[in-house]
């Protein structure tokens, strides 16, 4: 048996139609046109990508500082530069300026759950 790696990517969000709002919004995500029950699933690619309401037990108020604190997250983006221009224009919170490295220019940000974020332009 062997694993070969990530297959799906799932966030508990406190607001669901309010994350999934702003992942369309800010990010230009499309929900794929089917989805379970209490989650979203984008159309992302090749690993799909879902927001969903807190599994019971969760709480996601007491998660210190924030949310997923110790993981790493990236997106790909095709302008990353202009898209943190986006971001901050609407007032979005920057974790980290933007920066050109090896997966060419990055940037964090916090969603509105405070999940930090990473989008990079290299392909």
């Amino acid at each position: 048996m062997t694993v070969t790696g990530p297959d799906f990517l799932a966030l508990q969000v406190r607001d669901l139609d309010r994350a999934v709002e702003f992942y369309e919004a800010h990010l230009g995500l499309r929900r794929l046109p089917a989805s379970p029950p209490g989650a979203v699933v984008f159309d992302t690619a090749p690993i799909p990508f879902a927001l969903r309401e807190p599994l019971p037990g969760v709480d996601l108020d007491a998660a210190s500082p924030h949310p997923g604190l110790g993981v790493a997250l990236w997106f790909h983006c095709d302008d990353a530069q202009n898209l943190y221009e986006r971001l901050v224009a609407a007032g979005i919170v920057i974790v980290t300026a933007p920066f050109d490295g090896p997966f060419g220019r990055t940037f964090a940000f916090s969603d509105p759950d405070g999940y930090t974020i990473t989008l990079h332009d290299k392909a």
